[in-house]
């Protein structure tokens, strides 16, 4: 490609709106354009680095064994009903009527559909296994759609689903996607992990998810120093320590205006974690009283899943006086709200609790002065904590959601009556694995990582040309000569050159070349008349000089050598 005449721009100043580098650059490259808040165009340059990312997917699901299909994104909301995912969704589904007054949906995600697309196919256990997969636009109604095009409203997604007559054939299903994914992550050269995670409102036994580790990241991951435990923070477990004190007996003790668990620690002379916080919510209109302990942060999605809800809020005044709870004071001990506690809290000796009375609270509290309700994990992990697998220790990492897989199970197809007959005749319902990939958060993923302090640094792999060839003076027609025969040269070797014929300084043509992350610039000057051009790697500080009878041979080992690291 030639840039004179083309669609090409960037900007010199950093985009006033974006709050992540990945958005930044990608808006200052000219890739992205952002036309209200999480929705954005995708310009020529960007397409060319999403039609690269999407090429690796559709290689390695092909390779899989999965077959390609499209669905629509504009959905009967019945057909979401009919899994009861109208209330799961919640307002992140965007809803709309057509002119007859039917009510419809844009297609958050699509299990329904291709649960149904699967009935067509199948009635005898001889119609199984098989895996079908779209990459297909998706929307949600995001409440704070953020960091370019990290969470957004409108975003492009590969969702595979694979169909089997067993747990046994979805373990295999699930393997090939589990390869598959790997292959993508690491031909997109992304730096990963993969955690275990929370089902949410998909279903199923199981979920992993593919988390490229950034700074930026929304979720934080839970890893270990030791050993190769690896949990999102929703659903990360840690060892409970016994605490081995001889038990003390109860005391009543004032702490007027001692609220606070800095404050109570202090005034008592001990550590938060020899106290007990109370937490009241509002779980389906009623007053639920969740105990964790003082130095650990409640984790609501945990919480979530124990009482099969998709949120829990705060109490209000009127729910909390249901109760004799008193905000600031509360605690396990003659609570008459419904209670729950937190399982590390069996193992505590000697706690600090609200006294659930004003300006007072009880020390030297056991379990057995306790009466609660439930017993379960509610609370999330600290860094140092040990880890629930080895006796290594807990650390934090922040990472972007860039692929996920979940064990769906049956769910899907029993309530859409997805079922085949077995050998013997009998009726079962098949077995689905569900495996997702956001294309958009790959490409930002890949610039949070791959970048320095002139722009991005694309891997070959991806990048929207492997070659950009820069004219220092274009009014010089035995170097525009050559640079028109060069770039046309390495074309027919297969290679994606960009060459930049504008009419614009030399020190503007370097910039732009590396802020949109060409990953080789070969520079066409002086040297030329030795019989030498200029090339310097993306990821390198120094050029070097090349014959020009040696340049096609060494770009295309270049190109050869990034491409297969």
């Amino acid at each position: 490609m030639k840039l004179k005449g083309s669609y090409f721009y960037t900007l010199r100043e950093n985009a006033k709106d974006e709050d992540s580098t990945s958005g930044n650059l990608l808006v200052r490259s000219g890739m992205i354009k952002k036309t209200s808040a999480g929705v954005y165009m995708m310009l020529p340059l960007g397409l060319r680095v999403v039609n690269k990312i999407k090429q690796i997917i559709k290689e390695e699901m092909d390779a899989s064994g999965a077959q390609e299909l499209l669905m629509p994104s504009l959905i009967s909301s019945e057909v979401y009903e009919s899994c009861g995912r109208l209330e799961a969704f919640g307002n992140s589904m965007f809803h709309l009527k057509d002119r007859a007054n039917h009510d419809m949906v844009l297609g958050p995600t699509h299990e329904e559909l291709f649960t149904i697309a699967a009935a067509s196919c199948v009635s005898s256990y001889k119609d199984l296994p098989f895996t079908l997969y779209q990459i297909a636009d998706k929307f949600r109604d995001e409440a704070r759609p953020r960091y370019g095009l990290i969470r957004v409203k409108e975003f492009i997604m590969k969702d595979a689903y694979s169909f089997d007559k067993d747990e046994d054939g979805l373990d295999i299903s699930y393997q090939k996607m589990f390869n598959a994914y790997n292959n993508i992550f690491d031909r997109c050269k992304l730096s990963y992990k993969i955690v275990r995670a929370d089902v949410g409102a998909m279903g199923g036994s199981l979920s992993e998810e593919y988390q490229a580790v950034t700074d930026i990241g929304e979720d934080t991951l839970v890893l270990c120093d030791t050993c190769k435990y690896a949990s999102n923070m929703e659903v990360a477990e840690h060892t409970i320590i016994f605490d081995k004190e001889e038990e003390k007996n109860l005391e009543l003790v004032e702490t007027k205006n001692k609220e606070s668990i800095e404050e109570v620690s202090e005034y008592l002379g001990i550590t938060p974690d020899k106290t007990v916080k109370a937490l009241l919510m509002n779980v389906k209109d009623e007053l639920v009283v969740f105990f964790i302990r003082g130095d650990r942060e409640f984790n609501e999605s945990k919480a979530c899943k124990l009482f099969d809800v998709t949120e829990i809020n705060f109490a209000n005044d009127d729910l909390i006086a249901s109760s004799n709870a008193t905000p600031g004071y509360t605690g396990p001990i003659d609570l008459n709200a419904k209670t729950v506690i937190d399982k590390e809290i069996l193992q505590m000796k000697n706690f600090v609790v609200g006294a659930n009375k004003e300006g007072y609270h009880y020390k030297n509290v056991n379990i057995k002065d306790i009466k609660y309700d439930e017993v379960a994990d509610i609370s999330c992990v600290l860094e140092g904590d040990v880890c629930p697998n080895c006796s290594g220790k807990l650390y934090f990492k922040k990472g972007i959601e860039v692929g996920n897989l979940f064990k769906l199970g049956t769910k899907y197809s029993t309530h859409l009556g997805l079922t085949y007959l077995d050998q013997e005749n009998k009726e079962h319902p098949v077995v689905m694995g569900c495996y997702g990939i956001g294309i958009g958060r790959i490409l930002a993923a890949v610039v949070e990582q791959h970048h320095d302090e002139f722009g991005m640094m694309l891997p070959m792999s991806i990048s929207p040309y492997q070659v950009a060839i820069v004219v220092i003076n274009t009014k010089d027609e035995v170097i525009t000569g050559y640079a028109n025969k060069l770039h046309d040269d390495l074309e027919d070797n297969g290679i994606e050159v960009l060459l930049d014929d504008r009419e614009e300084r030399p020190g503007v043509k370097f910039n732009d070349m590396d802020l949109i992350g060409i990953p080789i610039r070969i520079t066409l000057g002086k040297g030329l008349a030795n019989g030498e051009v200029e090339v310097k790697l993306r990821s390198e500080k120094e050029s070097i000089n090349i014959k020009t009878t040696e340049i096609i041979d060494y770009i295309k080992k270049k190109v050869k050598e990034e491409t297969e690291k």
